[in-house]
């Protein structure tokens, strides 16, 4: 089974026409864990892209997720998938990709926290943190909703939700400690310089500070 240990910054991508290069240079630059989160694509072409993504994040060590689609994660070998509140039940997951996958939940209110504690997954991501283009009409749940998951998560947890350098401080300060990024990552110019400077400020203050111990 694959830990989720100390990894600390979590890409979560769609498809693009770099996208092997892509994820080599953000590698490079800190990320270790990688979700496809591609929801235009039907099934066939999106085991392709999955099977290309796969094939990188493994040639460079890390662990790779597909979004939604527990059949396809176990077709293209992917190390585990992510759903959500309203895609198919972690349990259901978890039978088809087996007891060494990786499944993450998303949860993004206290209700959604606290029956995640029974599910069989190995992580929650809480939030989004404030509004983002890449979960329309969502609202923002705030740092008080990180705080929470920091004193109550049955599972380690991953902040969603405007990540960037700029906010990294106040969601550690909520108790954070493990961050997904999307569009500070997928909208750079050069994204292995983006992702150094990311990983640079979450791990300065990650080992400056004493984490709680389920974040």
């Amino acid at each position: 089974m694959i830990a989720l240990g100390e990894r600390r910054l979590y890409l979560c991508t769609p498809d693009r026409p770099d996208l092997e290069r892509f994820l080599e240079a953000c590698v490079a630059g800190g990320v270790d864990l990688v979700q496809l989160r591609e929801k235009h694509l039907e099934a066939r072409p999106l085991l392709d892209v999955a099977r290309r993504a796969r094939r990188v994040c493994h040639d460079l060590g890390v662990p790779f997720i597909l979004n939604d689609r527990p059949d396809l994660a176990a077709e293209a070998g992917a190390d585990g998938v992510h759903v959500g509140q309203d895609d198919a039940p972690p349990a259901l997951a978890r039978r088809l990709l087996g007891p060494d996958a990786i499944v993450g939940l998303s949860t993004h209110a206290p209700a959604e926290l606290d029956a995640a504690a029974g599910e069989p997954v190995d992580y929650v991501s809480a939030g989004p943190v404030s509004p983002t283009p890449t979960k329309p009409g969502r609202p923002g749940t705030g740092l008080g909703y990180l705080a929470l998951a920091a004193q109550t998560s049955a599972h380690p947890f991953f902040v969603t939700g405007g990540v960037t350098p700029e906010t990294v401080g106040p969601m550690l300060a909520a108790g954070a400690r493990r961050f997904v990024v999307v569009r500070w990552l997928t909208d750079a110019d050069e994204p292995r310089v983006a992702a150094r400077a990311l990983r640079h400020l979450i791990d300065a203050a990650y080992d400056s500070s004493d984490p709680p111990g389920r974040a």
